[in-house]
């Protein structure tokens, strides 16, 4: 990964399921400081826009040095950009069956549409709204698809059954201890024992959920068993 703030990604990178299997050699997370491919006495990253406008634009030849440095082993680049396709569980599952990727965290008013031609990179966005640069993004990016690298998650069959393993599909609601909490209950369901029910009524709960949350997603009926 490239930035120019080095600091808010590598204390993520470091905690958790991600900080477990770097130590296990499940994974390995690089975080490298663009500035350290600058060459003027300012370790200028940015510059004006040619044609005018506000803000100012991550210049191309950084980039390129940095991105270039990791050659053979740059795989697939992806610049994290507003613009660019947006992250689903498709797409994060497409990453993950990458041996190699290069992210670049963008900043300013953007990244000189070179980097995206020439390198090339793919832009690669998490949503619709504009965040203040890709660090951030970049996180979202790497949790998605590190946890499906085996080993990196403890129940492998965790993720086969997260919200969107199948399109359009929500995870169903969880429970645990104590049955009863401030007056609200467990599903008596889910204590039967039954487990062709208990099947039925994730499917349901999960479709009813889906209507509430997310409307724009198509939702079949109650599945057959």
């Amino acid at each position: 990964m490239f930035t120019i703030f080095p600091g808010i990604l590598q204390a993520p990178l470091r905690e958790s399921l991600l900080g477990r299997a770097q130590e296990e050699g499940l994974l390995d997370l690089r975080v490298h400081d663009m500035r350290d491919w600058t060459t003027d006495a300012h370790r200028s990253v940015d510059d004006a826009s040619f044609g005018g406008g506000p803000g100012m634009v991550m210049k191309p030849e950084p980039i390129f040095a940095a991105v270039e440095s990791l050659d053979p082993e740059r795989g697939r680049v992806l610049l994290l950009s507003p613009a660019g396709r947006r992250l689903d569980q498709a797409f994060v599952r497409e990453l993950a069956a990458e041996t190699h990727l290069t992210l670049i965290c963008g900043r300013y008013e953007g990244v000189d549409e070179r980097v995206v031609d020439g390198l090339p990179a793919e832009e690669v966005s998490i949503g619709d709204f504009v965040l203040a640069g890709g660090e951030v993004a970049a996180l979202v990016v790497i949790e998605a698809t590190t946890r499906l690298v085996p080993g990196v998650i403890g129940k492998e069959e965790s993720h086969e059954q997260d919200s969107f393993s199948e399109p359009g599909v929500l995870d169903h609601p969880h429970y645990t201890r104590p049955g009863t909490f401030r007056d609200l209950d467990v599903p008596q369901v889910l204590r039967s024992g039954n487990h062709a029910e208990i099947e039925r009524w994730r499917h349901d709960a999960a479709a009813a959920k889906a209507r509430r949350n997310r409307p724009d997603l198509p939702v079949d009926g109650p599945k057959e068993q």
